[in-house]
């Protein structure tokens, strides 16, 4: 089972805390992160940025984009 635990987030002056889980397989590792309700896995690309990625059977409300690019620097903040 995966423990769950909570990314923090300032996102225009408001603090929000959004419940995830790491999953790993062999050579990677992804954020699986709850926005809304929605499903958003965060992924490392090539320049070890996160990308945000919606699975196809998610058919909740798309995040805000900004919203997503600080998940994901968070995240990084956390790694480092």
């Amino acid at each position: 089972m995966e423990e769950i635990f909570f990314i923090p987030v300032v996102y225009k002056t408001v603090q929000y805390e959004f419940e995830a889980t790491l999953q790993q397989s062999r050579y990677a590792h992804a954020f699986h992160v709850k926005v809304d309700g929605t499903l958003v896995i965060f992924e490392q690309d090539e320049e070890g940025n996160y990308r945000a990625r919606i699975p196809s059977e998610e058919k909740g409300k798309v995040p805000d984009r900004e919203l997503l690019q600080a998940i994901g620097e968070a995240i990084m903040g956390i790694l480092k």
